[in-house]
């Protein structure tokens, strides 16, 4: 199975490509530049592995939450390739991302995926190790402010993501001892959304490319994906 992951709703920009069970990405913090670097990322990648678009089994996209540019951009990126090469399309969420990170290089069973959303809000969720160690979410994503976070089980997990840098002492104070370490520098990386799409999309959770669009969380927004474009 071959699936092209791209992920750029956040500061970092990045693309992966799964053959199999390996994964290969590009990935870089770049806050501003993602209109210039993913498509450079996505052809880099295919030639490196030596495939062309068209051997690809599906593209997988973070779908956000996350900045509204950033996820605008994967969204767009993912109808224009998709709709050239006739491929189908896994939306993956961003804060799955982020939880998946924890679980493919830990033994934790529970993350708790944070983005900075501005506007003295976060968006927030809470994940669980799966069957294969895959992300499940516990109940619903939300923005909200990071003083009105809460989780009502016992478990313990870790914080992960750009709101525990930002809001790690009130984050911290309304978990309290569920959280058993964090790790604020991380963002979501493409290879996890990869990861993540590819058991999606063997699941047939896979969708029309006009049907790729951004998850905001922010009712306010509207639901419009980029331009259209491609790799040549």
């Amino acid at each position: 199975m071959r699936i092209l992951a791209i992920e750029t709703a956040t500061e970092a920009c990045s693309a992966a490509l799964l053959v199999d069970e390996t994964v290969i990405e590009r990935y870089e913090v770049a806050p501003q530049q993602h209109n210039r670097l993913i498509l450079p990322m996505i052809e880099s990648l295919l030639a490196e592995a030596g495939i062309r678009i068209a051997q690809v089994d599906a593209l997988a996209f973070g779908r956000g939450p996350g900045s509204f540019t950033g996820v605008r951009i994967a969204a767009g990126v993912a109808q224009g390739i998709s709709f050239g090469a006739d491929l189908p399309v896994v939306p993956v969420s961003t804060l799955a991302a982020l939880a998946q990170d924890v679980f493919f290089e830990s033994g934790e069973t529970v993350a708790f995926p944070c983005i900075d959303a501005r506007m003295g809000e976060v968006y927030w969720g809470v994940y669980r190790r799966g069957e294969a160690g895959l992300a499940e979410l516990i109940g619903e994503e939300s923005v909200l402010p990071a003083d009105r976070v809460s989780f009502s089980d016992y478990a313990e997990g870790v914080g992960i993501g750009s709101g525990w840098g930002t809001y790690g002492s009130v984050l911290q104070e309304r978990l309290g001892s569920n959280v058993r370490r964090i790790m604020p520098d991380r963002f979501p990386r493409a290879s996890m959304v990869a990861r993540l799409g590819a058991d999606a999309f063997l699941k047939g959770l896979s969708v029309e490319p006009e049907q790729a669009l951004p998850v905001y969380l922010r009712d306010n927004v509207a639901k419009k994906p980029g331009p259209r474009t491609g790799p040549s």
